[in-house]
């Protein structure tokens, strides 16, 4: 009976699974159990420190004085890190020791987060860029408005104001270059965790898992941006020399333009997290055993090839083969010609190239945004985005994963919903164009001094009579609030005569600004700080939260199923290699230059520039709060619109792409039947003698 094992053998191939299928059914090794753990607690702190990056713009913008572009530059230097390694690394570590390689990857992610914060412990103290500090810290107070000609007040060329003796060393060497350095070698080390994080599970899971699996490390990834911007909130309520400074002599709070929060305290925490998640990856194998019902009515015919090919009815350990370098770089080319030449892949990198582009620069500046549109504080916008944004967006991943299990969505199912939710959430997302504020109220700069409503850039308009007889500087910006609802620039253009209190209580009197708008003549005070917001204002801010939520969980919805769609149009050989060169070209083309043009186009919305201490143009301190709408919502928009039109040939392709696929299954399952007859036949004459 031993001529029989073969027939045997092809009859389970054919049927695609073994008679007792349930034991196998539930397989889960441990250590793929424990490569999820892991990988989840991977992603967590990689997100946490991503996330914790994107917290800080504003902190990084007003502490070393740079515009938003700039910052662009420096969060799009994370994809110039994975840039360099990517492609190397999911070709070559897919044929390596996986795990070791995350772990590899890790400590280069933690080394970054700690060099990004190793400004602060360089640099010196932070000056708060003000106008009353002399008088605050001095026995008699100085009156913000000096007398001095006209001419001498039109220049906006205030005597007082000259360069500190440190201004020559501090300009030297650009501090921010060391946080743009730590964030490029977070970069490299993030690099493995995707293509081969992603690939090790799907190689090692049941098939009908595999996209439950996915989603919950893909949600795991959105719950690290949860306690990342918790700690963005946290660390931006703390000053930045916290210890080193006296509080009782800092003038401004944390929502004010020019407060800066303790940065470089979340990046030390974020670097021992991702330290940590290091560990486990040592300790794991290089391959685990893989279950037989591994493939399904889905997979194409090379999917299903190393599962007919079993010997036995047990799961089995892919075979170990030897490494040659040498043969492996020699296949790279022709390997990644063979993938480029799939159109529904290069049709799938196009939407998710615009689509990125969209997400990036929208996630990027949405703090700031809540923070200049809505008058919130940066601490109060982190913790939004962390509490109510974020948590809809991991639940919306999530369950993408579980409709994709419970409905057992095929490829094309799964392009359709993620579409569907896509399109949806691009409708409900035209509101946020209606749920606008006015630009807060700035004497010479929005409104007129007599309150009439009108914007202008030029630094002139600040110049009214009723400051003619002060030499204020068109430099500064120590912004006070009116008894009459409007906010000046700094005291001195607001004509105040005299200084009462100290510190956070100071008060100025006499200011002949005031009056031009105040019906009560004795009453001609301002205090510290920007007027708070109109009341219409905080009336639409709930409703922009709940449509934030409602559209981001319904966008995320389709996050699972369109990454499993990539994952499942591809053969197994160039799965890992497709990741990659996915994650190669959303980050070069989306992760790298969405930030910088954002912030570029945002810039343009700017009406009031900081100055440095050593002369140039700082951090912006007010926007024109329309334009900024306009431009941030537009541009997220106009972007996620484009991708639609390509997915229109995508459906095209894929539907054409799985049309010819069956019928290549359809012609192999007739030659494997042939093929099975004759070998039973064979088989039947050779036990004929017996």
């Amino acid at each position: 009976m031993k001529k029989m094992e073969p027939a045997a053998k092809v009859s389970w191939s054919l049927d695609n699974s073994p008679s007792s299928s349930s034991p196998a059914k539930n397989f889960c090794h441990r250590n793929l159990k424990m490569f999820l753990a892991a990988l989840s607690f991977a992603y967590f702190a990689k997100a946490l420190s991503g996330s914790y990056m994107k917290s800080t713009i504003t902190q990084l913008e007003r502490r070393f004085d740079i515009p938003s572009y700039l910052i662009g530059i420096i969060d799009g230097s994370f994809e110039i890190g994975n840039l360099l390694v990517i492609a190397f690394v999911s070709y070559f570590g897919a044929k390596l020791h996986r795990p070791k390689i995350i772990a590899i990857g890790c400590i280069l992610m933690s080394f970054g987060t700690f060099l990004m914060a190793m400004p602060h412990f360089i640099i010196g103290r932070y000056k708060i860029e003000t106008s009353v500090r002399s008088s605050v810290n001095s026995t008699s107070n100085l009156p913000p408005c000096p007398e001095s000609s006209t001419e001498l007040a039109r220049a906006g060329d205030r005597p007082s104001i000259i360069p500190s003796e440190g201004c020559e060393r501090e300009s030297s060497v650009s501090m921010w270059i060391y946080v743009l350095l730590g964030n490029i070698l977070r970069g490299i080390g993030e690099t493995p965790l995707q293509p081969l994080g992603i690939s090790y599970i799907d190689d090692f899971a049941q098939s009908e898992n595999a996209a439950l699996y996915i989603g919950c490390v893909q949600t795991i990834s959105v719950i690290g941006p949860v306690f990342g911007y918790l700690l963005g909130s946290l660390c931006a309520k703390i000053y930045v020399d916290i210890g080193y400074v006296d509080m009782e002599t800092v003038t401004i709070t944390p929502g004010d333009a020019r407060w800066v929060g303790a940065w470089w305290l979340g990046y030390l925490i974020a670097g021992t997290f991702t330290l940590m998640s290091a560990v486990p990856f040592w300790f794991l194998p290089k391959s685990l055993p893989m279950p037989v019902d591994k493939h399904d009515s889905s997979c194409t015919p090379e999917q299903t090839r190393f599962i007919k090919d079993s010997p036995t009815l047990e799961h089995k350990f892919r075979p170990e083969e030897p490494v040659d370098l040498y043969q492996m770089t020699k296949e790279f080319v022709p390997t990644l010609k063979n993938l480029l030449g799939n159109p529904v892949y290069i049709i799938y990198l196009c939407v998710t190239i615009i689509q990125f582009n969209s997400l990036i620069g929208m996630v990027t500046y949405k703090p700031k945004y809540i923070e200049q549109h809505y008058g919130q504080s940066a601490s109060k916008a982190n913790l939004l985005m962390g509490m109510i944004n974020i948590p809809a967006v991991a639940l919306g991943m999530f369950s993408g994963g579980v409709v994709m299990k419970k409905y057992k969505l095929c490829i094309m199912g799964a392009a359709k919903f993620a579409f569907g939710t896509s399109l949806l959430g691009y409708f409900l997302s035209l509101f946020f164009f209606a749920m606008g504020c006015e630009n807060s109220k700035v004497a010479g700069i929005t409104v007129s001094y007599s309150g009439v409503e009108g914007s202008s850039n030029q630094e002139l308009a600040l110049f009214s009579d009723c400051n003619s007889g002060c030499s204020c500087s068109g430099r500064e910006w120590d912004p006070v609030c009116g008894v009459n609802g409007i906010t000046y620039v700094s005291p001195c253009w607001a004509g105040c005569a005299s200084t009462t209190g100290s510190g956070r209580n100071t008060a100025f009197d006499n200011c002949s600004c005031v009056a031009l708008t105040e019906t009560q003549p004795g009453n001609l005070t301002a205090t510290l700080g920007q007027c708070p917001r109109r009341d219409s204002c905080d009336r639409i801010f709930p409703y922009f939260l709940a449509l934030s939520v409602l559209s981001s969980f319904i966008i995320s919805l389709g996050g699972t199923p369109g990454f499993v769609l990539l994952v499942r149009c591809i053969s197994p050989e160039l799965k890992s290699l497709a990741l990659g060169v996915h994650t190669l070209a959303t980050r070069t083309l989306a992760g790298i230059p969405a930030p910088i043009y954002f912030g570029a186009i945002i810039d343009t919305t700017c009406l009031k520039w900081g100055n440095k201490m050593c002369g140039g143009r700082g951090a912006c301190r007010i926007y024109d709060t329309s334009a900024y709408r306009i431009v941030y919502l537009g541009l997220t928009l106009g972007l996620r619109t484009i991708s639609f039109l390509f997915c229109i040939s995508g459906f095209a392709l894929l539907k054409t792409h799985i049309q010819k696929e069956q019928n290549h299954a359809m012609d192999n399952g007739i030659t494997e039947l042939e093929a099975l007859k004759k070998e039973e036949s064979g088989s039947a004459d050779g036990e004929t003698p017996l």
